[in-house]
């Protein structure tokens, strides 16, 4: 075999070499991540309050577009890697979630839902695993309201099955038609009393104002609103209210918020300043995001827009023309609360504290002063991407006042404990009703002595289970979309 024929095969085993292994490198190269799980992970390190906590959101995590990829397809499930990327999931950060359905997070922010439209509360029955219920509140024109469910009303059988811990879920919340078995309490005991309710679920927005009235207190005027939840789809009537608050001339008002779980910020202003006053020099809150999304909002847009100030106008989304604000300039407000108020409410108080007194009656507060973000695959032009429908909802935001005052984790503290008597839920409004008699008696100059409860706790409430945790705007607070680049 002659050196040239000896060569030419050498060149053809190298060639062939090349050819093999360009095609093992082919072969092994890292598939492109699915279009949502890049959503989630870009989503998560743009804006994600506490990204600097996570260290796979870190900025030099992935400095390879094959790392990144190589990282996302070991998710299957977008569900799995988002609270993967939560900070502390359900022990520091709570709330943030994500659904495969954007529209699901649209209905949530209107506060739509099929639901039967009563506010409950379920309980153990002694030590037994048997639980009944009792309702704190019915939404207006809702298959409740029509079947003559009211406040205070109680049950304790399903379409004749009693509940219990273990079956309560089946028998409330996978059927779209159920009998209610109504109860009644005598001392501490709890017993049918051979009513029956029949309702079918319907899908409605909840209005988040059951009740505003004018009490006549002593040589008061006193406005009394009960406020649950800052669905912005409502600013213009929940101005309305005030003009008729300020025609009537109050001279105090009463805020129920103990079943408020928050929502819109933007509408948590314009309430604040239909309390307060209509100042555009004001700051109610101040806003707080991650360390780059903060810096770039900083540089674009200048510190002052981390602020949100009182507002003398409401601007709704699809109306060009400004609505004046109703204010009432009030220098004193009286709050109702509980372990249900939560985000907005909180922040509402918070950021009103430094301009005038806040007597609050109820429990502490929940303790949420975060917020989050509604997050969807959207590219330069705002357009959705047709093949990512999944949206996101993560903390994005902690809010304080203009003092800076925020991270009550415990909650905002009453300034008299008082908590519902559910052997005697009053309606809204009745002046003898728990929490709001302390209100009056404090507006009168006839408070009650001291920091204590009022609940009667022979019956030895045991709770099992919230309808609060499950309705729209459950302990949330959303913002308005940011830009980023």
């Amino acid at each position: 075999m002659n050196n040239t024929f000896k060569f030419s095969i050498r060149i053809f085993s190298f060639l062939l070499l090349i050819i093999f292994l360009s095609n093992c490198k082919k072969d092994t190269a890292i598939s492109e991540a699915t279009d949502v799980n890049k959503f989630v992970y870009n989503g998560l390190k743009d804006y994600y309050l506490w990204v600097d906590q996570v260290p796979n959101l870190a900025a030099t995590k992935y400095t390879t577009k094959d790392a990144l990829n190589s990282f996302l397809n070991g998710y299957s499930d977008p569900n799995l890697l988002f609270t993967s990327l939560l900070y502390q999931y359900k022990t520091i950060d709570k709330w943030s979630f994500i659904v495969d359905d954007s529209q699901v997070i649209d209905d949530w922010i209107q506060g739509i839902s099929e639901t039967m439209g009563f506010d409950f509360m379920l309980a153990r029955i002694g030590t037994s695993n048997d639980v009944f219920g009792f309702v704190r509140y019915v939404y207006k024109d809702s298959p409740a309201a029509k079947a003559g469910i009211k406040r205070g009303d109680l049950f304790m059988k399903v379409d004749g099955t009693q509940l219990t811990v273990d079956n309560y879920q089946t028998q409330l919340f996978t059927k779209v038609t159920y009998t209610l078995s109504m109860a009644t309490i005598s001392g501490t005991t709890i017993s049918l009393n051979g009513k029956t309710v029949t309702m079918t679920a319907i899908q409605m927005q909840e209005n988040p104002i059951p009740l505003d009235t004018i009490m006549q207190v002593g040589a008061f005027k006193v406005g009394y609103l009960v406020y649950n939840g800052f669905n912005a789809d409502f600013d213009i009537q929940l101005n309305e209210v005030f003009k008729k608050f300020k025609d009537a001339g109050i001279d105090k008002l009463i805020l129920d918020l103990r079943y408020n779980g928050g929502g819109s910020v933007q509408t948590a202003k314009y309430l604040a300043s239909m309390i307060h006053g209509t100042s555009t020099s004001e700051i109610f809150l101040k806003r707080q995001y991650n360390t780059a999304l903060q810096n770039y909002l900083v540089d674009a847009n200048g510190a002052s827009s981390l602020n949100e100030s009182f507002t003398g106008t409401i601007l709704m989304t699809g109306i060009t023309a400004e609505t004046p604000i109703n204010t009432l300039n009030l220098s004193k407000l009286y709050v109702l609360t509980s372990d249900n108020t939560a985000s907005a409410s909180e922040a509402l108080i918070n950021g009103l504290k430094p301009y005038m007194q806040i007597f609050n009656v109820g429990i502490n507060t929940a303790g949420k002063y975060v917020g989050s973000i509604t997050l969807k695959d959207w590219d330069a032009n705002g357009v959705v991407n047709p093949n990512n429908n999944w949206a996101m909802q993560p903390i994005v935001v902690k809010i304080a006042n203009k003092d800076g005052v925020s991270d009550f984790v415990n909650g905002l503290t009453p300034d008299y404990i008082a908590e519902e008597d559910i052997a005697n839920l009053l309606p809204f409004g009745d002046p003898n009703e728990t929490l709001l008699r302390v209100a009056l008696n404090e507006i009168q100059g006839q408070p009650l002595a001291g920091k204590k409860s009022l609940k009667s706790d022979e019956f030895g409430l045991k709770k099992v289970f919230d309808s609060q945790d499950i309705r729209p705007f459950a302990k949330q607070m959303y913002i308005n979309k940011l830009e980023k680049k």
